[in-house]
């Protein structure tokens, strides 16, 4: 079974995200918005289908990466979401949540042997959602 396909996206905590966000856009030419940058690009085996990126900063207050205590989650992409579930409880991997559908993919985050939370992301065909989990 393939597993990860490839990198969703890096989000991480910061004192103030808007602020963080115009740092990164000034000074390192981030096309960054309301929900951080995107970078679109296109599957080197197949050009014709697109995929993109996310980097987002949250504020450090938020919960979206609980129980993790680290200042960061990392997205992976994923082919099947509910087939590499099923392998990572049988592993004895901690699954954090049930997996949610939404109309621009399937998402479940999970916990490595130190803590840090991973968000598994399972896209539908066609041009992804940009940061569409923030």
């Amino acid at each position: 079974m393939q597993k990860v396909t490839g990198l969703g996206g890096v989000f991480f905590k910061c004192d103030d995200p808007k602020a963080m966000n115009e740092w990164y856009a000034r000074h390192l030419g981030l096309p960054t918005g309301d929900y951080g940058a995107t970078f679109e690009w296109r599957q080197a085996d197949d050009p014709s289908k697109t995929g993109s990126t996310a980097w987002c900063t949250f504020p450090q207050d938020t919960q979206y990466f609980n129980p993790s205590t680290r200042p960061f989650m990392i997205n992976y992409r994923v082919a099947d979401i509910a087939g590499l579930v099923a392998e990572l409880k049988q592993s004895g991997i901690t699954v954090v949540d049930e997996i949610a559908e939404y109309p621009y993919g399937k998402f479940v985050h999970i916990l490595d042997p130190e803590g840090n939370i991973i968000e598994l992301w399972e896209p539908i065909d066609g041009p992804d959602e940009p940061n569409a989990t923030t």
